[in-house]
């Protein structure tokens, strides 16, 4: 079972090997703001669980399941923040909300968002009509604090 520190962690190794074709510990450690220590403890965390191949001073690999996983985190972060974009949310809040809720939403409810982002994607008049509800809503919302 992967925590959320470990989903992190194949997350980002995922795109350094996208972007650079390698991940080292101390680009892992500078882009999740840790100790390149504790990097290298959950590396070899994830190299027992065989998502990771680790050899010191050697660099960091994704084994096929890895590179599932870390795509999978990718591909439901990336969803996540074109849901809540959908939605309005100012960039700065999506990027906090995001990581607030990516790890703790379960499948079902992943599948379901994912599902109302393709259904806004392929009926956008739709979308537009929700954004001009979600505003008139608002400012009902702002005049009732104004009394």
């Amino acid at each position: 079972m992967l925590t959320p520190s470990m989903e992190d962690y194949l997350e980002k190794i995922y795109e350094l090997m996208k972007e650079k074709g390698y991940a080292r510990v101390s680009d892992i450690a500078s882009l999740l703001s840790v100790q390149p220590s504790s990097v290298t403890k959950m590396i070899q965390k994830l190299d027992e669980m065989n998502y990771v191949t680790y050899e010191k001073y050697r660099g960091i690999i994704l084994t096929p399941n890895g590179e599932k996983m870390g795509r999978l985190m990718k591909q439901r972060h990336k969803m996540l923040e074109e849901f809540l974009r959908m939605l309005g949310i100012s960039e700065e809040t999506i990027q906090k909300d995001v990581e607030g809720i990516e790890h703790h939403v379960s499948p079902n409810t992943m599948n379901r968002l994912q599902s109302l982002v393709f259904f806004f994607e392929d009926n956008p008049n739709c979308l537009r009509e929700f954004n001009e509800f979600r505003k008139k809503f608002e400012e009902l919302d702002n005049e009732g604090d104004k009394k």
